[in-house]
This record gives C-alpha cells, sequence and structure tokens, in this order.
C-alpha cells in the first residue's frame, strides 16, 4: 500500500467512509446547545475530521453555533478555530468546549481550540493559521423565517429556545432574497481561500430548501457557484431514517418528506 498522505486510518476505515451516502441518527444534544435553533452532530463531525486529516492538524468551522465541530476536533485530537457570529452562541461554544476538555483531561491540553466572536466574511483578518480543513455548516436560506415553520417557532418559544439564529444584519440567516443570500454564501467560503493550505478540501454540510410551494436547490447551486473556486470533488448523503413522517400535501400534491442533507466535498486547488 502506498503511504497514506490524508489521514491515519486503515484501509478498512477508508474504505468505509468512501460509501456515497450513509445513516446517522444524531444521538440527544446537549443542554446548552438546545438553544441553537440548528446544528449538526458531534458524532458525526468527528467522522469527517478523522478522514480528512490526521492527528494534530487543524479544523476550521467558520459558522460554528455551539462548537460541534470543535468538540468533534478535540476527540479526533486537532486543533480547531471556529468563528460565531452571534456572542450568545459564541460564549455557549466555550462552555461546551471547556467542559470537553476538561472531560478529555491531559490527553490534549497541548491542543488548540477557540472561538471567535466575529463575522466569517472577515475570517482572512482574524489571526487565523494555516488550515487543513473546513467543516461546516450553513444556514438553510431563512427558513426559520418561513411560513410553515410557525409551529415549530412556537413550540421552541414556549420552551425558552430561541427561534432564529440572531437579528444581526450580517446574519446570512436573514436575507430574505434567495440569489443574495447565495452570493453571499459562497463569498464567505471563497474569502477563506488565502487560509487554507493547498490541497485542503472543504465539506459543506447542506440541503435544497422547500419554500412557497417550490423548490431552491441550495446545495446543487452552491456547489455549482462554489465550484468556481474551489474544486468540486464529491458527495456523500447523510440520511435520517428515524424522523416521523408528515401528511404533507395528502391527497392533494406531492410534498416529500425530506430526511437527507448533502456533504459536499471541496478542494482547494
Amino acid at each position: 500500500m502506498p503511504p497514506n498522505k490524508l489521514n491515519d486510518l486503515d484501509p478498512k476505515s477508508w474504505l468505509k467512509f468512501q460509501k456515497s451516502w450513509f445513516i446517522h441518527n444524531p444521538p440527544p444534544r446537549r443542554k446548552g446547545a438546545l438553544v441553537h435553533p440548528a446544528k449538526f452532530p458531534e458524532t458525526l463531525a468527528q467522522e469527517f475530521i478523522e478522514f480528512f486529516t490526521k492527528r494534530g492538524e487543524t479544523v476550521l468551522d467558520p459558522m460554528a453555533g455551539t462548537g460541534s465541530a470543535l468538540v468533534a476536533a478535540l476527540r479526533a485530537g486537532r486543533h480547531s478555530y471556529g468563528i460565531e457570529l452571534n456572542p450568545k452562541y459564541a460564549g455557549i461554544a466555550r462552555n461546551i468546549i471547556a467542559e470537553e476538555r476538561h472531560s478529555l483531561g491531559s490527553s490534549i491540553e497541548n491542543l488548540k481550540s477557540e472561538i471567535i466572536n466575529g463575522d466569517a466574511s472577515l475570517a482572512a483578518t482574524f489571526n487565523i493559521p494555516m488550515i487543513d480543513y473546513v467543516l461546516t455548516s450553513p444556514p438553510y436560506w431563512d427558513m426559520l423565517h418561513a411560513r410553515g415553520a410557525e409551529t415549530q417557532q412556537k413550540r421552541r418559544a414556549a420552551a425558552g429556545l430561541d427561534v432564529f439564529y440572531s437579528d444581526d444584519p450580517h446574519d446570512v440567516g436573514n436575507i430574505h432574497d434567495y440569489e443574495q443570500f447565495l452570493a453571499q454564501l459562497v463569498a464567505i467560503y471563497a474569502g477563506l481561500k488565502p487560509l487554507l493550505r493547498e490541497r485542503a478540501y472543504l465539506t459543506i454540510i447542506v440541503k435544497n430548501v422547500k419554500k412557497g410551494g417550490r423548490i431552491y436547490p441550495l446545495a446543487w447551486d452552491l456547489g455549482r457557484e462554489l465550484g468556481k473556486v474551489y474544486t468540486l470533488k464529491d458527495e456523500k448523503i447523510w440520511m435520517q431514517d428515524n424522523q416521523r413522517l408528515a401528511p404533507f400535501g395528502m391527497n392533494s400534491a406531492w410534498v416529500s418528506n425530506t430526511f437527507h442533507h448533502y456533504c459536499l466535498q471541496f478542494r482547494n486547488e
């Protein structure tokens, strides 16, 4: 076998990860992370980090939320940086990371894990070292504001949880024009290029959006537009099979229950 230049996995684990789809049903969210309207699980993030990096390398999440990618990086033995616009989520992320560092003990004392409270569009101006891998998930447009989300909003509000990411005008989740949202999202990811080492991978977890009786192909549009900056190498489809089915459009029209996300793999070539 040729030397493994990408990760520390054995051939069996490498081959297993190469399957183009996978089922992952996240464990219950931590109490502190529940306040955030959407997040991806640490368990999923760790699998991607361990495939696209070696121990001791550095991971960045430019939309860190409550710090899932940074927690996963600690567990995997990687340095990590996260950028989060909302100061409340940045504070929660710091607390969660501190708890994780305490639980992992001396085994990770030499690893860096830092949350930066700031705008991801300014990432290149922050004091971030060269990055070996980006793992992130953006807001799915303004869907938290969309008609049809009222039931979830009321349920979260009644529990004292956040309904929207923030009211910050720099938050792309508050942009209501789809083309403007897409352009700004692509610009944020393109702006990471000065921070990435050559041939570093970027994984963006995203899905297409249903709104107003039509589908907006966010994952596909992001692949096309960002593919002009980085090389779009492949996709993995994350499926969840433990979600409750709802009778959308019953006896009237086709409306699917969407329980999958696209994990788009780009490379800085």
